[in-house]
Parts: C-alpha cells; structure tokens; sequence
C-alpha cells in the first residue's frame, strides 16, 4: 500500500508539471508581440544605510554529565555474561559454582559488591571502568569453565594411598563436616567418599580422588589443621585453656578476637573451628554473650547491598556469616561489625547445626 501510494504521488506531480509548462509556453506567446513595459526605477536614496544589527549569541548550555553506557546489565545473556561470571568465581563475588550465562539477580549483587569494594559506583551493571578493573583482576576462563565441563586432572592423592598427606587431607575434610571419622592417614572408602561428595557439591569432577582442582579447592576453603586435629587430640574442657569458660557448656558459637577464630563448641568439646574477621575502629564487633536470635540463608545486607550467606544473627545487625571478600583478600580489610567467615563449605555445615536460641560468646582471650 506504501508502496503504491509514493507512485501515484509521483505520477500527479509529473502530470502538473506538464500543465504549468504548456500554460508558462502559452503566456510567452501572447506577450511576444509586444514589447514589455519597462518598470520604473526608484529615485537613489540620499539617506546611509542602516546598520546590520549584530546577532545576540546563542547562550552556552551547561555541559552534560553522561552516565557510561553498560556493557553488560540485568536480563542480558550469552557468552560474554559466562566470561563476566567465571572472572566473578575466580575472585569469590559470584559464589554460585555453576556458570549459567544469565545476568540474574545473583550476578548484579556480585557486580555491586565488586564495584563497592573497589570505589566504583554501585549500580550493578557492568560499564567500562568496572569490566577494565576485573580485567587485572583476573584471568581468561576457559570454555570448559565457562560451560561448567571440567576434566578430572592427574591423581595425587587416591585409594590405598597412606601417609602424613593423607592425614591432612582428613583433617581438612574434618574442618568442613564431610569427614567425620577419626583421622588414620589411610585411603580408604570412607575418605573416597568424602571426597566425592565435596566433588559434587562443588561441580568439580567426582572420580573420589584429588586431583589438583580438588585439593586447590580444599585449601581454600580449609585452615593448615593442627598436630591435635592430624593425631585426634582433643580438648579435655578445662576452664584453664583457651575457651571462655561461658563456651564450655551446650552447644556455644565461641568467637575469640584475640587469635580471629569462631569454634563451634559442643559440651565442652570443639568441633569446627575457622578463622574470621572482625569490624574496624569505626564499626568494632561487639563483645559479650549473646545468643543466636534470627537465621537468614540468603541474606542480603539492606545497608550495603551486599550478599550476607549463611547469616546468624546475634547482636543488632551484628552477625556471622559467610564474606566472598575476606575469601578473596584475607585479612586486607574489614567488616562493618560483623563476624566474617571465609570457608564457604564449613559455615554451610555450621548453619544447618546451629539453632536460634544457641549462645554466642565473643571475648578476648
């Protein structure tokens, strides 16, 4: 229809240019027999000319303040938001194991946290500054990781295996609740299995033997086990060592800031221990007893934006939980008053056996 009507206006416009070309020769004719009567001339003026006013310039607009156009924002997908994930991991901001290529909500609050901690506007999406910054933070993943298809690399630590390495590999497992049989330094199929479930449960291959993906994971995720923790020396709960003697009865969160560590204490005995992080001068952690009074999984930090996993409240707004920062950068830095965890696994294991009502003591030792 478009179409037929810019021909049919092209066709009249021909047509009428026709006519006033037929009438325009007509005229000439007529008036060709006769000269044309000479129009008569204005007397030269004696008066100067007046002056050309000069033009008021335009005013100056201020200059406008642009937003940077994002790269990458919420709803997007594909494989630049795969990169964007898997460069997340590598630093501990996205925590999901799996990479799924979709800008969800779990990805803005990893981008906004990122950008946060790095003095970058906090807006979740992704623009120039802040993909250049992660850029030198990280490394290129692989399409393997990038589509969640590992490999299992070579075995250092298998079946029938024994020795001191083994030992820690045990103790290790221990710290994260997926090994809970005493430590022996041996092999055998209870460690297999361990060590297939903490496979699984983090996406890595799950052949039951540790490759250096599995025992680079591990390490991240787990403190050097002491000689008590290798050789199945335990605390006898006397009121003269190191636990606060309000940690020694029930099951107690004992957080102790003079040596950063939370022990998960069961009558008197220890059985999870992690290291931890604590606020600044600005926002100190409180101290004192305490009980757990409010449990969150997925927390998500209503003043900061931030994503709070694991969260066991104690104090106010005060509480323990899981910190991809202090994963990432240790104890460079601090926390607004809570009590960061960094072992992802073991504070999972901690929140399913902690109840509300539980008793959390922080003291120096």
């Amino acid at each position: 229809m478009g179409r037929r009507t810019v021909i049919g206006f092209g066709a009249v416009a021909l047509a009428g240019a026709v006519l006033a070309a037929g009438y325009a020769a007509y005229g000439t004719d007529l008036l060709g027999d006769e000269p044309a009567a000479a129009a008569p001339q204005a007397p030269e003026s004696t008066r100067p000319a007046a002056p050309t006013p000069t033009p008021t310039p335009a005013p100056t607009a201020d200059p406008v303040r642009l937003t940077p156009a994002p790269l990458l924002e919420p709803r997007d997908t594909g494989e630049k938001v795969r990169e964007l994930q898997a460069r997340l991991q590598q630093i501990a901001w996205y925590t999901s194991w799996s990479i799924s290529g979709e800008y969800d909500r779990e990805t803005e609050r990893a981008v906004a946290g990122f950008q946060a901690k790095r003095g970058i506007s906090k807006t979740g999406v992704v623009d120039r500054q802040t993909w250049r910054r992660l850029l030198t933070m990280t490394r290129t993943p692989t399409h393997a990781e990038m589509h969640n298809k590992l490999e299992p690399g070579p075995t250092i630590l298998g079946p029938d295996d024994s020795g001191r390495k083994v030992r820690e590999l045990q103790a290790r497992l221990k710290q994260i609740a997926w090994f809970s049989e005493e430590v022996t330094g041996h092999y055998g199929d209870v460690t297999r299995t361990a060590v297939t479930g903490f496979q699984l449960k983090r996406g890595i291959p799950s052949t039951g033997e540790v490759d250096q993906r599995t025992w680079n994971r591990l390490l991240g995720m787990t403190r050097t086990p002491t000689g008590d923790e290798l050789f199945n020396r335990y605390s006898t709960g006397s009121t003269t060592g190191p636990l606060d003697p309000r940690c020694l009865t029930g099951s107690v969160l004992c957080i102790d800031k003079s040596t950063n560590s939370l022990r998960w204490v069961v009558d008197g005995r220890v059985r999870m221990t992690f290291d931890v992080r604590f606020g600044s001068e600005l926002t100190p952690t409180r101290e004192g007893a305490f009980q757990v009074n409010f449990k969150s999984r997925d927390h998500v930090s209503s003043l900061y934006d931030t994503p709070m996993p694991f969260a066991m409240f104690f104090s106010g707004g005060q509480a323990v939980h899981y910190s991809p920062d202090f994963a990432a950068n240790g104890y460079n830095g601090a926390s607004h008053g809570c009590v960061n965890v960094r072992d992802y696994g073991g504070i999972a294991a901690l929140y399913a056996q902690v109840d509300v009502g539980d008793p959390v003591i922080v003291y120096w030792s």
